[in-house]
């Protein structure tokens, strides 16, 4: 079998918000934008990992969501419990220098009890973004 990771979603509810943290910030590139206002669909990753990507899309957007459940997202997304994403760098300390002037530090890096060492922010939705020592 012959499966790998393609596309993962993160909410947004500031698209230009968004996209300038992934693309300014984390430096990924922007593949696709479609849509407009708040109802746009931002697809971005590495430059160097064509393969992989997150697309950034209006949380409550599918039709079938009632008016509570889209209440609940947005608090969940203000609390920041509702997304989040785990990526990995071989230079943790100084992915963590470049970052924290322009992201929401939520943790320094910091050597996990569970075996590995990682730092956090948080994206302007409010999605948690840990970022793991590679050793």
């Amino acid at each position: 079998m012959d499966i790998t990771i393609y596309t993962t979603a993160l909410p947004h509810d500031d698209p230009e918000a968004s996209l300038a943290f992934y693309r300014d910030i984390l430096g990924f590139e922007v593949r696709g934008d479609v849509g407009s206002g708040k109802m746009r669909w931002i697809t971005v990753g590495p430059a160097d990992q064509p393969g992989t990507s997150i697309l950034l899309a209006p949380p409550a957007a599918d039709p079938g969501v009632t008016d509570d459940e889209r209440r609940t997202i947005a608090e969940m997304m203000a609390k920041g419990t509702y997304g989040w994403i785990l990526l990995a760098t071989t230079d943790l300390d100084g992915t963590f220098e470049r970052l924290q002037a322009g992201a929401e530090v939520v943790q320094e890096p910091t050597e996990q009890p569970y075996g590995v060492r990682d730092c956090a922010f948080r994206d302007p939705a409010g999605n948690m973004v840990r970022i793991q020592e590679v050793r």
